[in-house]
């Protein structure tokens, strides 16, 4: 996974006394990229960008990219652990340790369709859990989806959106808890989506055979994004546009998985070329729990193995990815050939700003336990702090 990029030597001095100055090849404060930039680093925190030399400052020179660490809005498992199979305070710190070691600052927890106990058993542990290790919100991706799109998730416990969801979200909500519900248009009545988008949900739509004109009618709703562009969702048809022509012309913002399994680059490509805005794309991993874990893991009492860079069930069919946020940025950078500034946006800024979590994008006055040193090659990835 993520290999350890070397700090500067004697680093630890750096968040002592007046401050240090740190010169990078480049820095991406959050909004654009800095080459040959300095930082100002003080009690442990970014005290400014751009800063000039002084001389009663110790100066560390390193080679890389300094960057806010990553934002994960889709993270089911790591270290082993299955958030579903596990959903406690202690196996969400677990997924979130193992994430934290391959780059990730900030992640939303998240539970796939399950059975209305298990629900209940995840909203109960996510506030035990906020801001420890990255923890940020609650991701809740199901169990109102399409039967026809459900991809892995489990048939039986599938249904529309009913009372049991509502009254937790509504609780989440009362605990300032940030949360995503992932569900698809065919699944809800007219209205529900508005109700969740007026309690401060982030309303995503996928899992989804919805008709282009059923996709407007949620947009127009509120609903704020889509999850894994292409993913499990009704495709672009000559005079059938479905979920995807929807999200590409829609100034929604849109989730992708860039592992070069889930979705062909060249499909990507496209979409990040369509688009009429272009601060509206995210990447995200939908992690299982084998990233920094074993080559297998259970899923509804099934194993899903590891084969050859792919997570499959025993039918062959793919179940989660096996792949960090350091690993998508770079296939973003090095396949799809979007710039560093353009991919640190997608893996930081922009899901932050959907979660109304800027300051998670944000590099000035952040800790150095948040702030990313990255290899030029990309290939390794490590915090300051």
């Amino acid at each position: 996974m993520t290999g350890a990029q070397k700090k500067p030597e004697g680093w630890d001095e750096a968040a002592a006394g007046p401050g240090a100055i740190v010169l990078a090849d480049s820095i991406f404060d959050g909004q654009r990229l800095r080459p040959h930039t300095a930082l100002l680093i003080a009690d442990g925190k970014v005290a400014g960008i751009g800063v000039p030399m002084a001389q009663d400052r110790p100066l560390w020179r390193v080679p890389g990219l300094v960057s806010p660490g990553f934002v994960d809005l889709q993270v089911n498992g790591g270290g082993g652990v299955l958030f579903n199979n596990q959903p406690t305070p202690d196996g969400l710190l677990a997924i979130a340790r193992a994430h934290r070691s391959t780059g990730t600052a900030a992640l939303l927890p998240t539970l796939i369709t399950d059975a209305p106990e298990i629900m209940e058993r995840a909203a109960r542990a996510i506030p035990e859990v906020m801001g420890q290790e990255g923890i940020v919100g609650l991701h809740l991706e199901g169990p109102h989806l399409s039967l026809d799109r459900r991809g892995t998730h489990e048939t039986r416990f599938i249904r529309p959106l009913d009372g049991h969801t509502l009254a937790i979200v509504a609780d989440l909500r009362a605990r300032d808890v940030p949360l995503m519900l992932t569900l698809a248009p065919e699944a809800v009545a007219p209205g529900q989506i508005a109700h969740l988008v007026g309690q401060g949900v982030i309303v995503a739509l996928g899992h989804s055979d919805a008709s282009f004109e059923q996709v407007q009618a949620a947009l127009a709703e509120g609903a704020q994004t889509f999850t894994h562009l292409f993913n499990a969702m009704s495709q672009m048809q000559v005079r059938a546009p479905g979920m995807v022509g929807a999200a590409i012309r829609s100034d929604a913002y849109a989730s992708m998985i860039c592992d070069g399994i889930h979705v062909a680059p060249e499909m990507l490509a496209i979409a990040l070329r369509a688009r009429p805005r272009d601060d509206r794309m995210i990447i995200v991993t939908d992690a299982m729990p084998t990233v920094a874990g074993p080559p297998q893991y259970d899923l509804y009492g099934r194993t899903i193995r590891l084969q050859e860079g792919r997570l499959v069930n025993e039918d062959g069919a793919l179940a989660g990815a096996h792949v960090t946020m350091l690993q998508s940025v770079k296939y973003a950078v090095d396949v799809l050939d979007q710039t560093a500034e353009q991919v640190l946006r997608m893996a930081a800024t922009h899901p932050a700003e959907l979660m109304g979590l800027n300051d998670l994008s944000l590099l000035e006055g952040r800790s150095t336990k948040d702030v990313l040193l990255i290899s030029t090659d990309w290939e390794r990835a490590e915090f300051l702090g």
